[in-house]
């Protein structure tokens, strides 16, 4: 039903003792997210917003040009090839590409002809760069915004940030607008918000954190009666909402602010109306699990050849 592996792989997530992700897994008959669920009810699980384990290597690559800001997140299979010139290359151009050619998904932008080498699509120039570099190399996903954008690249490709701002265009010109557009996106690669604000999140998410919040408040060594804790749930979805909501976010340059706050101040100083349309956090491999070198099979490979 489950490995060691995956035992210890919940433990990595959740915190959480080796016999209660064991026992966790076994209740939940193998299921990794209603295990990290039931390690919650049991208070055995540290909380954490991961929104699954980093695994893959790779970078996302982004700018912005003239109005046009693009971030786009390239894979490979080893932090080594992430880390060479000839990656660090492709991401470059592949974002160049989206910047100028407006692909409408992954597959169309693969099928268009290369800007840097002609005659050739940029599916033919990641598998030529692939061949190269002797690694399997995926082109995974991208955003495109057009408007008052800015680009964060954090930690050489580890995470990447685009946000699209509505103000007055002649507020684009100047510095102090760029550096505030600039200081949200930082924000949002530290803060990691999931939503704009809380009428996107989902009332089905909204109903699990509440499931959650109250198997945690009934497992309690002295539980409260029924009524005390869904008035508790109350400000527990409250808190969560300025977890997760971008504009309900503390400011971390400045957590007197709120980035709503932070808004409506710099709307009143500019005099114009300043607001957040959308955005976009990546972080590279989220989701996506690490190829795991087996040095015997290996060996015993290139023995068989």
């Amino acid at each position: 039903m489950f490995t060691a592996k995956d035992v210890m792989a919940l433990r990595e997530m959740t915190q959480a003792g080796m016999m209660d992700c064991k026992k966790a897994l076994t209740e939940c008959e193998g299921d990794f997210e209603k295990a990290k669920d039931y390690l919650r009810e049991k208070g055995l699980a540290a909380v954490s917003k991961k929104s699954g384990r980093i695994a893959a290597e790779g970078a996302v690559g982004g700018f912005v040009v003239d109005g046009v800001g693009v971030v786009a997140e390239i894979n490979c299979e080893t932090d080594f090839v992430g880390k060479t010139d000839d990656f660090k290359s492709l991401v470059k151009s592949v974002v160049d590409q989206i910047i100028k050619r407006n692909p409408a998904d992954v597959e169309s932008l693969l099928s268009q002809e290369s800007l840097q080498s002609s005659g050739k699509t940029v599916s033919d120039v990641f598998n030529e760069t692939s061949a190269r570099i002797g690694e399997k190399l995926s082109m995974r996903r991208f955003t495109r915004y057009e408007g008052i954008v800015d680009c964060y690249i954090h930690l050489g490709g580890k995470i990447g940030v685009l946000v699209d701002l509505d103000a007055p265009a002649e507020l684009s010109e100047r510095t102090e607008f760029r550096q505030m557009a600039h200081d949200i996106a930082m924000h949002i690669a530290a803060a990691r918000p999931a939503y704009l604000t809380r009428d996107e999140v989902p009332a089905s998410e909204i109903e699990h954190e509440k499931e959650i919040n109250r198997a945690i408040a009934l497992n309690e060594e002295n539980p409260k009666p029924a009524e005390i804790i869904e008035k508790m749930l109350v400000g527990r979805i409250e808190k969560y909402y300025k977890d997760v909501c971008l504009l309900e976010q503390l400011f971390v340059k400045d957590t007197s602010l709120t980035i709503q706050k932070l808004l409506d101040s710099k709307s009143k100083e500019y005099d114009a109306k300043i607001t957040i349309k959308r955005f976009v956090r990546y972080e590279m491999g989220e989701g996506l699990q690490k190829r795991e070198d087996n040095f015997a099979e290996e060996v015993m490979g290139q023995i068989n050849k």
